[in-house]
């Protein structure tokens, strides 16, 4: 039933707090709690956090769920500084009814791997990705290993310039050819030629098993024979 706590400045190395099931409605009892690791605030009456929890800083653990929080922007920007935080519970609040409340979480809050007690899935975060920054997701499916070039690598430079608007070429999208210092429209053509342009890597692997010592090519009085080297080249 508690309804304030007084500071608890004096106690700078507290680490673990536990103050769940009571009334608390305000926090600026924490404001010099920097070591809290894990904080229980569950199952009170608070209606805002801005302003009280941004500066722990090594937070892991925040149980915010069966309170009053109203405001989804303010409460994820007081937590964006928690770059440890692994486990949030933020349901039974107000905010968590807004439509898209946990792609919106996942987005802005990317240490989390626990919220609501269900763990984060990667298609949540590639959901979240594209619905809040779609133009960095579509980067990110086409570069490195995330997605197969819908173009062969064989394919000329003459086509690719054709199979390209000329008026794509005079318009700042913000991804530039490295060679010709113009920018492309549309990121699947810089992906491309990032893909025509990288370095070639080269893998040899020799089966010593299959090959003869010398002792052995003396004892034998036989000629040394070429050995089989097989090599991979990757693009």
């Amino acid at each position: 039933g508690l309804r304030s706590i007084p500071s608890l400045a004096r106690f700078h190395r507290l680490r673990y707090l536990w103050i769940n099931n009571n009334k608390i409605q305000d926090l600026s009892f924490l404001v010099k709690n920097h070591c809290l690791t894990e904080l229980y605030l569950n199952n009170n009456e608070i209606t805002d956090i801005s302003g009280a929890l941004k500066h722990l800083c090594v937070l892991q653990i925040l149980l915010l769920h069966n309170n009053q929080l109203k405001h989804l922007g303010r409460t994820v920007e007081e937590l964006k500084g928690m770059r440890s935080l692994q486990t949030l519970s933020v349901f039974h609040n107000p905010l968590a009814q807004e439509p898209g409340y946990r792609l919106y979480m996942i987005y802005f809050l990317p240490s989390v791997q626990l919220l609501d007690r269900k763990p984060v899935t990667p298609r949540e975060r590639e959901s979240a990705l594209h619905i809040y920054d779609g133009e960095r997701s579509r980067v990110v499916q086409a570069l490195a290993f995330g997605k197969r070039l819908g173009t062969p690598l064989a394919v000329s430079s003459a086509r690719r310039r054709a199979a390209r608007p000329a008026a794509a070429l005079a318009l700042p999208a913000g991804i530039y050819n490295p060679s010709a210092g113009v920018p492309f429209e549309n990121p699947v053509d810089a992906v491309f030629l990032r893909a025509m342009t990288r370095s070639i890597m080269e893998f040899s692997c020799v089966d010593w098993n299959k090959v003869s010592t010398c002792q052995e090519r003396r004892l034998e009085n036989k000629a040394e024979e070429p050995y089989e080297m097989l090599t991979v080249k990757f693009r």
